[in-house]
């Protein structure tokens, strides 16, 4: 049997658990828990609406207690629990996999709530509880990080003796015709963009300001879009297990208006993640007013569009792989390896754009990849350090293949 539980129900979670649905020779029951149980109720009755029949149980746990998800652990008893809640809660789910004996495996690694700052660092300190628990964690297992991880394995295994330079490149060239919406969680989103460029080279890390260096790249099928050197976890591990990299950078496409508008959210302060007291009138008697702390950027999240409402009119498509250059056999090679996926296909499919979707796949074929004994060790470990190959292949059959293009002009 293979009893999977998991916490989230946001765009991410959506598309995984319609790929859970999909694949019930792997996954025999399944439950879904989130702060707001409805919310796992709509997505179980999108997916049966859609004539999947896995029976899907439903709870409401508050993932930032570790009390509530131990109690819900132990009723539940799952043997992995798939995190796809906030950055923030990834220790606090650990924790509670630990007191409970259940493996992990999550999506973006840990970042503290009152800093706008993320590594591995955190979760990698779990590794030795893991590794005595008999415990598997799986960190990153989305698509960057995730995927990202796998095909630097996959080139690492199958064409380079040495890799020198990595740049993973991730294109979004799609229009959700929204004046300005985020494609994934709005807080997270923003306090990623809004960081310092970080990169890779000759053994040291090098900082830039915010999307300060930037160059036309093309992508498959999409074109040139201009692209921006930013700061991404995924780099963190693998330099550390492939240590022949001399320069490893990662580039994210961001169109002009978007940009402008992010612009103005920073210079306005609503990107603050520290809080303000604002004297507000009471909901339910407007004659009274109450002193509140708020956050500026959790309320502009409230007042921008949901991500997992963008998908309907959605159009275009995204782009995201790894260009490597290396060595094999004494002579210098080039690699590109990537995926396009279309944002309505993912949208017909499972109701969510394709942002979530290129998310939500890989995360459910890490989870498959665990319950086929395939990705299974005791310890904290990055997508990089298991095999790639069933991974990769899985990719291709569950709606993410992949293409090569081997000495092509990397243009970087």
């Amino acid at each position: 049997m293979s009893r999977v539980l998991m916490i989230g129900a946001g765009g991410v979670a959506t598309v995984a658990a319609f790929k859970i649905a999909q694949n019930t020779d792997v996954f025999n029951e399944f439950m879904i828990a989130s702060h707001h149980r409805e919310k796992c109720v709509r997505l179980v009755d999108a997916i049966h609406a859609k004539g999947y029949t896995m029976p899907i149980e439903t709870a409401e746990v508050d993932a930032d207690s570790v009390e509530q998800l131990t109690e819900l652990f132990n009723s539940y008893k799952p043997d992995l629990v798939i995190n796809l809640a906030l950055p923030y809660q990834d220790l606090s789910i650990m924790d509670a996999c630990l007191a409970c004996g259940c493996n992990y495996l999550d999506t973006a690694n840990y970042e503290p709530k009152d800093e706008a700052h993320f590594e591995y660092s955190w979760q990698w300190a779990y590794m030795d509880r893991f590794k005595q628990a008999g415990l598997t964690a799986i960190l990153g297992c989305g698509f960057d990080p995730g995927v990202s991880q796998a095909y630097t394995a996959y080139a690492a295994k199958h064409y380079f003796d040495e890799i020198h330079d990595l740049d993973i490149v991730d294109c979004n060239a799609g229009n959700h015709h929204h004046a300005f919406a985020t494609n994934f969680n709005p807080e997270i989103n923003i306090r990623e963009i809004t960081q310092k460029g970080l990169y890779y080279e000759n053994g040291q890390w090098i900082e830039t300001e915010p999307l300060a260096v930037h160059k036309d790249l093309t992508y498959p099928n999409i074109g040139k879009r201009d692209s921006y050197l930013m700061h991404h976890e995924e780099l963190e591990s693998l330099v550390k297990n492939y240590p022949t990299i001399k320069r490893a950078r990662f580039w994210m496409t961001f169109g002009k208006q978007y940009l402008t508008y992010l612009d103005c959210i920073q210079n306005l302060g609503m990107s603050r993640i520290d809080p303000i007291v604002y004297e507000a009138p009471l909901a339910d008697d407007p004659e009274k007013t109450v002193k509140v702390n708020i956050v500026p950027l959790q309320f502009l999240k409230a007042v921008l569009p949901n991500p997992q409402d963008l998908g309907s009119n959605y159009d275009g498509e995204t782009s995201i792989g790894c260009r490597i250059r290396g060595v094999k056999d004494g002579k210098e090679h080039t690699y590109y390896i990537y995926n396009n996926c279309k944002h309505q296909d993912a949208y017909n499919e499972t109701g969510m754009q394709g942002v979530s979707y290129t998310t939500g796949v890989p995360a459910m074929c890490g989870a498959m990849m665990f319950f086929k004994g395939l990705w299974k060790k005791p310890g904290v470990w990055n997508v990089e350090d298991f095999d790639p190959d069933p991974f990769l292949e899985q990719l291709n059959k569950q709606g993410l293949p992949w293409h090569e293009v081997f000495d092509g002009d990397l243009e970087l």
